[in-house]
């Protein structure tokens, strides 16, 4: 499988990503820089975690009119799965290719530890691997990971199994405990736990390593 890491001006977790999809597909990603209008045809893109333009404004909304971005939403309506993992989900929602926001904890803190969810949906490309209802494992670390919309849109998210995740205790006051989406299409997965950090006992834990492995099964 091959892929691409998109990289921002305060992205902090596009070496993890890349480390993670080394390891898992053998293959090393491409790293492509916001500046950039191309890339290489690749099977599968992620937006990685971190403070792009230091969350300026709104987290990620500066990101979602960097030039690279264009062609991102470019391939997503092609088909292309994409995977936003914090920011990137963040990036995701003001983009418009996931709906809702991502808005300031409930608590006003950052929070930063392994948290508990569950898969909500394992009928997805990114979570075949996983058996329904699997309780997994997965960090955490944002300050802006409280998961919005208005009533309508969580209803159709509920009903058209687009949750992905839900977290088992209350993290950041998201509604609905949502902790992933994807979208209608299902081949964009926005969430805010990061599953790049656990692909490995060494690394305190493996659960997130199903989620890279659904979808190199999916496009195999």
């Amino acid at each position: 499988m091959k892929s691409a890491v998109i990289v921002f001006p305060g992205s902090n977790c596009d070496r993890d990503m890349a480390v993670a999809l080394t390891k898992i597909t053998g293959n090393k990603p491409l790293m492509v820089w916001h500046q950039e209008t191309d890339f290489d045809t690749v099977d599968f893109i992620a937006l990685p975690g971190g403070f792009s333009y230091g969350d300026y404004l709104r987290c990620g909304a500066m990101s979602a009119k960097s030039n690279i971005m264009k062609e991102v939403i470019r391939r997503a309506e092609d088909g292309v799965p994409i995977f936003g993992v914090c920011n990137g989900f963040q990036v995701l929602t003001e983009t418009g290719l996931l709906p809702g926001a991502l808005m300031r904890n409930a608590n006003l803190s950052f929070v930063c530890k392994d948290v508990k969810m569950t898969v909500a949906n394992n009928d997805t490309m990114f979570t075949a691997d996983y058996a329904e209802d699997e309780e997994i494992l997965i960090p955490v670390a944002h300050h802006d990971g409280n998961y919005f919309a208005d009533e309508n849109t969580l209803d159709t998210l509920e009903g058209e199994g687009q949750v992905a995740f839900r977290y088992n205790e209350d993290i950041n006051g998201a509604q609905r405990a949502i902790a992933g989406i994807t979208n209608k299409r299902g081949n964009i997965l926005g969430m805010m736990p990061h599953p790049e950090r656990m692909i490995e006992p060494a690394l305190g834990g493996s659960d997130g390593r199903k989620l890279f492995t659904s979808v190199m099964n999916r496009l195999s």
